[in-house]
């Protein structure tokens, strides 16, 4: 029976509260011998293709990578027969695409695939299980219990990444502000569906202050102001962000934070070097914790089979 993993939102909390325990848990053995697992990537990557490698290999399976120039998914092809054609080898398929509703279609075209969000214009779910892994570990020692009533702050542009981040932490009773300047902020539709996943008190905020999103913050998370595909408005971003830059000054009114960001990070720009290096920031760990939540996802999938 498959599996998929497209959304945070999509995904029960029993899954992702499994999905988390798996990440953890000791490998045993070659738990996907003899499962293919083909990646696909319409988009660059470093840490997600790194981390989904290795954790196929630690557990046994057996990796292919396709690039956007190999596959063309819907130039050189329909997303429904590579779909169908990866199908043929691969019990799961990873995907990073442009369009999330290539998903869908990918998943109609094979149902008995079981289907991976490697990241979407929409949704980045395998980041936001290793960002809830890092924040657990850093503060409570993996207990997940531990992130019931912090407060994460994420600043600047809010993308994929902060509706996946939000959507995991509130279902953990985490609670979520967000601060971005007009026209880079969540939708209210957006933020009425992370809503909807509450679990345990956790509840979103947005405002349009930086320094008002970070009062009171155990954490604080950025990301990327021009992500792949906007560099045309560059210019104009860097203009309309300038206040929203993670830096000394803005750490120190905060409540002695950790400092997340999900990379590539483009110093001096939404972070300073100084941040960034500092003992505070957890950025390696969440590279680290990227194939934890790949072994979890893997894993979890390869239960249902």
């Amino acid at each position: 029976m498959s599996r998929q993993f497209i959304s945070i939102n999509e995904t029960s909390h029993v899954d992702l509260a499994r999905i988390y325990d798996l990440a953890l848990a000791p490998v045993q053995g070659d738990e996907l011998a003899g499962v293919g697992v083909s990646l696909v990537f319409e988009r660059p990557s470093l840490r997600t293709r790194a981390s989904s490698i290795s954790a196929v290999q630690r557990l046994g399976g057996n990796v292919a990578v396709f690039t956007k120039d190999e596959i063309g998914l819907d130039e050189r092809e329909s997303a429904e027969d590579v779909a169908r054609t990866l199908a043929q080898t691969s019990t799961i398929v990873a995907a990073r695409v442009r369009n999330h509703d290539v998903f869908a279609r990918m998943i109609n075209a094979t149902p008995e695939t079981s289907f991976i969000n490697l990241l979407s214009n929409e949704t980045h779910p395998t980041q936001a299980v290793a960002d809830v892994l890092t924040l657990a570990g850093h503060f409570g020692g993996g207990d997940l219990a531990s992130l019931r009533g912090l407060t994460v702050a994420y600043v600047g542009d809010a993308t994929n990444v902060t509706r996946s981040l939000a959507t995991a932490l509130i279902g953990l009773g985490a609670h979520v502000v967000v601060g971005a300047p007009d026209g880079y902020q969540l939708s209210e539709s957006a933020v009425a569906l992370i809503s909807s996943r509450s679990q345990l008190g956790g509840t979103i905020r947005v405002t349009d202050s930086a320094h008002e999103a970070v009062l009171g913050a155990r954490a604080i998370y950025t990301d990327s102001w021009i992500s792949m595909g906007l560099e045309a408005e560059s210019a104009q971003r860097r203009r309309d962000l300038a206040s929203f830059q993670v830096n000394a000054e803005l750490v120190a009114t905060a409540d002695s934070p950790a400092i997340l960001h999900c990379l590539p990070a483009h110093r001096g720009e939404e972070i300073t070097d100084e941040v960034l290096d500092s003992e505070q920031s957890l950025v390696w760990e969440e590279v680290r914790h990227r194939t934890s939540a790949m072994l979890g996802v893997l894993r979890w999938m390869k239960e249902s089979q």
